[in-house]
């Protein structure tokens, strides 16, 4: 299964239209072919495209529910 995530713009490379994500310290590249952003932007991120800008709220509320996903998986083991 394939799950959209959200990070934070680190820094934008227009040449090549690519951004570097930062995924809850983890640095990703993606696309930005889809949205223009800028570093500082909060971003829904998926198959390595940024898909849309999130609002600080709604990139909180993703945050949470993605720790509470990890938790839950690690209670399996």
């Amino acid at each position: 299964m394939c799950v959209a995530n959200t990070g934070i713009v680190l820094s934008v490379d227009e040449k090549t239209n690519t951004a570097e994500i930062n995924f809850h310290g983890n640095r990703i590249g993606a696309r930005t072919g889809l949205v223009s952003v800028k570093a500082g932007d909060r971003v829904l991120v998926h198959a390595g495209c940024i898909l849309q800008k999130v609002s600080d709220a709604q990139y909180e509320e993703w945050s949470l529910l993605a720790k509470e996903l990890e938790d839950a998986d690690g209670d399996k083991e």
